[in-house]
């Protein structure tokens, strides 16, 4: 029989930064998937390489020095970086921060982008902690969940309220930035995929931290370009869910990679030969164009939309929500699809199939992309009702 094979094509639209220097990257990514998944972490030399294909500059504002692409090329970006390896996709996916750090006043990101445009900030804005106003700022306490990506930042938000903004404070949550040098990070995180995030616990202890290094995510931004008027908590949700798109397209490569390899111990017949692999190969396969095709389509019609000087719609800002969080979920079942068809090969940690696995299967546990939104968005479609935080 013909081997199978599964060849990504070049799209139109995507990034200038795919040069020998970001394909040398993803050869170095995969080399060190081991060593981050030990580790726990991706590490700082893996952040520096990140740094130098553009990532963390990429959403930057032009006049800070930065490239200010537009979100496709990001999510792009992110995406093939997550066929090497999700945790480091999910890691360089926070290159998007500097989207909702624009809503930090104009002085304090000029004094944040001093040294240059390749920013990386981390943090985590819930369980939002209590903080006091007190000479000099606001006091900080607390801990916090899920710090993505912090082992490797230069700069930490953390979620908190102030009392006397009351019920009629603002309702997104109030993010203060602080130096990675006055935040702790107690080393927990302990899962079944994504292990090379980081996601530890923040803790922070009576910081005082000056009241114009706050923003609030999802805010108004300071900048007035169409990047920054682009849906913020939308972006937020597509950079996640880029991560599982990315992984799928990984595994469902290498099954087909190894489909024509030995028989199994058992006797039976190669993948290859088998008419049940080439039926759910092609369902997967369907699956995972589908909602890629679901996802770009939603985001480059708001892109164009913005590029126009037209506001983005509800219904527009609904979909891109919708998109990703069908990007996050059908990444994971072209997934799980991959690894059933491994058979017994694909239980062993060891086997590239069993990280794409675990690694999918987190991205829509993600609370921006859980089974949640999905009724969510279609409240939106239905009543035009919508929530703090959506679309």
């Amino acid at each position: 029989m013909t081997k199978i094979s599964v060849v990504r094509t070049k799209e139109a639209g995507e990034p200038a930064r795919e040069t020998p220097n970001f394909d040398q990257l993803l050869t170095n990514i995969r080399a060190s998937r081991d060593e981050i998944e030990k580790l726990g972490h991706v590490p700082p030399s893996m952040v520096e390489q990140l740094k130098s294909v553009g990532v963390y500059r990429a959403m930057t504002a032009k006049r800070f020095g930065g490239d200010e692409l537009s979100p496709a090329d990001f999510l792009r970006m992110v995406e093939r970086i997550s066929t090497a390896d999700g945790s480091t996709g999910w890691v360089a996916s926070f290159g998007v921060s500097a989207t909702y750090l624009a809503a930090l006043p104009i002085e304090t990101l000029r004094e944040i982008y001093a040294d240059g445009p390749d920013l990386v900030f981390a943090g985590s804005p819930f369980p939002p902690q209590a903080a006091t106003r007190v000479p000099g700022g606001l006091k900080i306490d607390g801990r916090w969940k899920f710090g993505s990506g912090s082992m490797g930042a230069s700069l930490i938000g953390v979620g908190i309220t102030l009392a006397d903004e009351g019920n009629g404070g603002p309702k997104l949550p109030r993010m203060a930035v602080l130096p990675r040098d006055k935040v702790t990070i107690d080393p927990n995180w302990d899962v079944i995929g994504l292990i090379g995030t980081g996601s530890h616990d923040l803790v922070v202890h009576d910081a005082v931290v000056p009241e114009a290094w706050t923003f609030i995510r999802g805010g108004k931004p300071s900048l007035d370009t169409p990047l920054y008027r682009y849906p913020p908590l939308g972006l937020a949700a597509q950079v996640l869910a880029v991560v599982g798109l990315g992984v799928a397209r990984a595994a469902l490569d290498e099954l087909a990679g190894r489909a024509s390899g030995p028989k199994s111990i058992t006797g039976a017949a190669k993948l290859i030969d088998r008419p049940y692999v080439h039926l759910e190969l092609a369902k997967a396969e369907a699956t995972l164009r589908s909602a890629r095709a679901f996802f770009y389509e939603t985001t480059e019609d708001v892109w164009a939309t913005l590029l126009a000087g037209n506001p983005v719609t509800l219904e527009q800002a609904n979909l891109v929500r919708l998109a990703a969080t069908h990007a996050a979920h059908a990444g994971a079942e072209a997934t799980r699809m991959a690894y059933t068809l491994s058979g017994t090969a694909g239980i062993f940690v060891s086997h590239p199939i069993s990280r794409y696995f675990r690694d999918a299967m987190v991205v829509p546990q993600h609370a921006f992309l859980n089974v949640g939104t999905y009724e969510t968005a279609g409240r939106v479609m239905l009543t035009g009702e919508t929530q703090v935080g959506f679309p």
